[in-house]
């Protein structure tokens, strides 16, 4: 059973759901990841989505486009990320899901690039460039290794939501709003129908995690009322980050996801 499996069964028995926390791996720095995972960890995260920055990084908003900016002009590379993961690694096994898009695998062979990230300690890929009709080779060299967690939107179609649900394991990542990443805006009824819409389509058989444009306790209050499985926090991270003293930062994001986090407890 993977960690992100058994994090979700786990929750199951404690009637929670959970809060998975996105940050860009070295935004501002290394240091600075590094104190905002142990933040994440000390708020009651229950996954950790790290980013690896991208130079055109379609899906994402203006805040993730200037961290993975900022993180490829401070050096960020593969081998450094790898070491990154296997320094969470040695004080925690938090499920860690890897966040980037498809040319970064498909440059070193999916293959490779599977085998080396899971060695470092992930344990599932978020590709929001990857298509489930060209997923093929990418969902062979992921099998049995590692986790592939596909996206929706609340317009798929439904016999390609079918396709996708087939494809996807950890859980599967329904986009709340249409448009990038991090851009707020109110809770939209046609998210609230998509969440219901989709439990109908997964029947209980993969945890639906809600993202894009989460930003505060009510968001997530909102979207676990309604079923989500899981809430998806990034951008607000990101902020929190770029505002806060280094030697604050630890702090900083352990108060604000213990905020979120108790949004998490079904009632």
């Amino acid at each position: 059973m993977s960690r992100i499996k058994k994090k979700f069964s786990e929750l199951d028995t404690k009637n929670e759901k959970a809060l998975i926390a996105y940050i860009m791996a070295g935004y501002p720095n290394e240091r600075a990841t590094l104190s905002a995972v142990k933040g994440l960890i000390k708020g009651g995260a229950d996954i950790i989505e790290l980013g690896f920055p991208f130079s055109d990084p379609l899906a994402d908003g203006p805040v993730i486009q200037n961290a993975s900016t900022i993180s490829l002009k401070k050096g960020t590379k593969i081998t450094k990320f790898f070491e990154l993961v296997k320094k969470i690694r040695s004080f925690s096994d938090i499920p860690l899901v890897l966040m980037t898009y498809t040319n970064i695998l498909f440059n070193q062979g999916y293959s490779k690039f599977i085998s080396d990230a899971t060695r470092a300690g992930i344990d599932g890929f978020i590709l929001p460039d990857m298509s489930v009709e060209d997923s093929e080779e990418y969902l062979n060299a992921a099998k049995g290794k590692t986790d592939t967690i596909f996206l929706v939107s609340p317009n798929t179609e439904k016999d390609r939501v079918k396709k996708i649900i087939n494809s996807t394991s950890g859980f599967l990542y329904l986009v709340a709003v249409y448009g990038t990443t991090g851009v707020k805006t109110e809770i939209k009824n046609y998210t609230l129908k998509a969440i219901k819409n989709i439990k109908n389509h997964t029947k209980g058989t993969i945890p639906v995690g809600v993202g894009f444009g989460v930003s505060k306790p009510s968001d997530v209050k909102k979207y676990i009322s309604v079923g989500a499985d899981a809430v998806i926090v990034g951008s607000a991270f990101l902020k929190i980050i770029e505002k806060t003293p280094p030697n604050q930062i630890e702090k900083k994001i352990a108060s604000f996801t213990k905020s979120l986090k108790k949004q998490t407890l079904v009632n």
